[in-house]
């Protein structure tokens, strides 16, 4: 464990010391097949096979756009967006502070059309930030943990197991990094806001020794192959797919509580091609383009009209009382505090480590 405290320390203080450090990205390009040529040129934290149908979709109906994807990590994104704010025709990021804060900071500008009037009040901040999924966190539980242990439908659930059986369980769990990831960093401020018992699921996470990742699919490669039996805070639509077609995995959206993560897109006010890039969101925002995300993309629809599988309404049917959908305000704002955010990464690293930490 004190080779542990001395690694997660040093990862927070590397972490703590922006900028990050910006990596390769993926990059898909759909080239225009009608004059005159639209360009678009999209910078996300979105994996390509969730925003790929809506991309396709698009372009089919608007075959003059001549589109660019770039897909980041969430820091990197925002770190990208910083360094070139004029590169980019719209933004896409799951990182909700993040996004809150760019908005804030007068990077983005208003998009005022018929159906962003329309848009919910909720999901949309002065017309210039949108929120358009509705995506639970969840855990991934391995059927074998289920059929030794009982069900894991909780967080209390998960706290009882690894308390009892956090030994046995040793390497063999795994979540978010929030130090080096901005949705897990979301992820664990929102929790310890939510609820008293989050400490004590950190120290037995820690105790068991999980593992951590930067991203979803990190866990779901590891929960697939056999590595991990227990996955948690996993962004549920980039699992569904797979859960469905391993019969080794259950997911669950927690009975307790449930974060809701809601990805936020916005025009830059130095976006090139502006006009461009609000005729594709008021597309993101449309009946059309939503139904893409719930059937094909699996995010998660907002549109009130729809009421199908993945959809937002769908799933307040399923979970009445406990979806907890991170608000879109300035409550955000207060996660990137400096002082705030190193407060509780060094508490993280203290509970997730143990008795033995660096700090006195």
């Amino acid at each position: 464990m004190r080779l542990r405290s001395l690694f997660l320390m040093a990862t927070i203080i590397t972490a703590l010391a922006w900028p990050f450090t910006a990596s390769a990205f993926e990059q898909l390009h759909l080239p225009a097949e009608r004059e005159p040529v639209a360009p678009l040129v999209i910078h996300a934290a979105l994996d390509l096979p969730y925003v790929r149908p809506l991309l396709e979709d698009f372009h089919q109906r608007n075959p003059q756009y001549d589109i660019t994807y770039r897909n980041f990590a969430t820091l990197e994104l925002d770190e990208r967006f910083l360094a070139a704010p004029d590169e980019a025709d719209l933004m896409i990021s799951s990182a909700m502070p993040w996004q809150y804060r760019l908005a804030n900071d007068g990077y983005a500008q208003a998009v005022d059309t018929p159906v962003t009037r329309r848009w919910p009040a909720e999901a949309k901040w002065r017309q210039e930030l949108f929120a358009f999924t509705f995506e639970p966190v969840i855990m991934v539980v391995n059927r074998a943990i289920i059929k030794r242990y009982g069900p894991v439908d909780s967080h209390a659930d998960l706290l009882d197991l690894l308390r009892h059986h956090g030994d046995e369980l040793r390497g063999k769990v795994v979540t978010y990094d929030p130090v080096a990831s901005g949705a897990g960093y979301t992820y664990a401020i929102e929790e310890s806001r939510l609820s008293p018992q989050y400490w004590d699921l950190i120290a037995a996470l820690g105790h068991a020794d999980a593992a951590l990742v930067n991203t979803t699919g990190a866990m779901m490669e590891g929960l697939k192959d056999g590595r991990y039996l227990i996955g948690y805070n996993l962004l549920g639509s980039y699992v569904r797919q797979d859960i469905d077609a391993d019969p080794d995995l259950e997911w669950r959206i927690p009975n307790d509580y449930a974060l809701v993560i809601q990805r936020l897109a916005f025009v830059p006010r130095q976006a090139p091609h502006s006009i461009n890039a609000k005729h594709f969101l008021d597309y993101l925002l449309s009946v059309n383009g939503q139904d893409i995300l719930a059937k094909e993309g699996h995010l998660g629809a907002l549109h009130p009209e729809l009421d199908g599988p993945g959809t937002a309404n769908a799933l307040y049917r399923l979970r009445p009382e406990g979806l907890r959908p991170t608000p879109l305000g300035p409550g955000l704002l207060t996660t990137l505090d400096d002082l705030k955010r190193r407060a509780l990464l060094s508490r993280w690293q203290r509970e997730f480590s143990g008795p033995q930490t660096l700090f006195p």
